[in-house]
């Protein structure tokens, strides 16, 4: 009879001929759990989404209860459900108040998808600007905004009239124009390895967007609900975009997604055609349950807070001869290391020593630090010490390596 394994490389879909292979039997807290009980402190939280650590109870008991009620009843937007209505109104009570209005969906790409509609709509313009290295999902209109072709080539064509600058850069403005419906941009680059802009450049662009009629669109999806220390990133810039996009930690485990815009923005889609944008599960009442349980924990518990010292112990304990640089803010970070091999080496060590870590999609010489933010101090010097030692073990595997040739 075959294992899980053999059934997962067998029948399942594989997104690399690498796989991690670790088999996850359960969850709690800050940690993942194999099915010989072997034991995992999580610092990707399944990639910045478990904010409030896994299987947080306040979330369980809120999906419970509305298991009790009804789970998906007709496609979003026809009828009064009260989890969505109640997450809305939470949400949007702790934004500005030009972000008035919003649309739930299943994902970030799918909220990605739907702010590049409703600006062309809006605008009436077609083109688009956004950053180089930048990641915004892996549908067809998302994929299009990504500045790196060795990501797209295969899946040419993809949309026209996609423009790139390089990210936290304010000579390249000029690109926008009259004729850009939206800049779209990640409030702190996430797979380009945490590039965190500076005020400066932030500000820059919402007054180029506003000089020339385009639409901010800010990408909130790895950093919102308090992963910079910051309900929202954009917080710290002292700006406010005009479409809004999150998902990943929004959810509180539960697959869920939203942009964010004023009444008038998202209007368009109400008429010429109607139903101008559609979803089926979008907002399932259960997503909605488990989010708002999640956004009142992250409130409740201040967990926003501790964020901070967070982030300053795990860069004064990450010191090492093999660490160029941490980059980041609050609890997402970037371990910059020299090569691809030594991150892979030290991500796999880490992972047979009970500690997860991983790389990014364009920064694949760094490893990926993004813990629930309920991460206590003692697990971070744990989870350092481990990194650290598989940093020593790279350096003599390597000197043993050197020796033998």
């Amino acid at each position: 009879m075959l294992n899980n394994r053999q059934l997962f490389l067998l029948n399942t879909a594989q997104t690399s001929t690498t796989p991690r292979l670790i088999e996850i039997e359960r969850a709690e807290g800050v940690y993942l759990y194999g099915p010989n009980n072997e034991k995992y402190l999580d610092l990707v939280s399944g990639f910045a989404v478990s904010n409030i650590g896994h299987r947080h109870p306040k979330v369980i008991d809120a999906i419970q209860k509305q298991l009790d009620k009804y789970l998906h009843v007709t496609v979003y937007g026809e009828f009064i459900q009260a989890p969505q209505v109640a997450l809305a109104t939470k949400l949007l009570s702790l934004l500005p108040a030009r972000l008035n209005n919003i649309y739930f969906v299943n994902s970030g790409t799918e909220a990605t998808e739907g702010a590049m509609k409703i600006a062309k709509k809006y605008t009436g313009r077609r083109s688009f600007v956004s950053a180089r290295k930048a990641y915004h999902g892996s549908t067809q209109g998302a994929l299009s905004l990504m500045g790196d072709e060795q990501f797209k080539t295969p899946y040419a064509p993809l949309l026209p009239h996609v423009q790139y600058i390089d990210y936290n850069n304010e000579d390249q403005l000029s690109v926008i124009t009259t004729a850009t419906a939206a800049v779209v941009l990640e409030a702190v680059q996430g797979e380009a390895g945490v590039r965190v802009p500076t005020v400066d450049y932030m500000r820059a662009i919402r007054k180029r967007c506003d000089e020339t009629g385009t639409l901010l669109i800010l990408d909130e999806i790895q950093t919102g609900l308090g992963r910079t220390g910051k309900l929202f990133a954009f917080e710290h810039y002292h700006i406010v975009p005009d479409i809004l996009l999150t998902a990943k930690g929004l959810g509180g485990g539960m697959p869920l997604g939203a942009f964010i815009a004023n009444t008038e923005v998202m209007g368009v889609i109400k008429e010429n055609p109607i139903l101008g944008h559609i979803t089926t599960f979008g907002g399932h009442p259960v997503s909605c349950a488990a989010a708002l349980a999640s956004l009142n924990v992250i409130l409740n518990d201040h967990l926003l807070d501790g964020v901070d010292a967070k982030h300053q112990l795990f860069k004064s304990l990450l010191q090492h001869p093999s660490i160029k640089e941490v980059r980041g803010i609050g609890l997402m970070m970037a371990i910059q290391l020299e090569a691809f091999e030594q991150v892979n080496f030290v991500s796999k060590y880490c992972a047979d020593h009970g500690v997860l870590v991983d790389w990014f999609l364009h920064q694949e010489t760094s490893l990926r630090v993004s813990p629930p933010l309920i991460i206590t101090e003692e697990e971070i010097v744990e989870a350092c010490t481990v990194i650290k030692q598989g940093l020593d073990a790279w350096l003599l595997n390597s000197h043993l390596r050197f020796r033998q040739r």
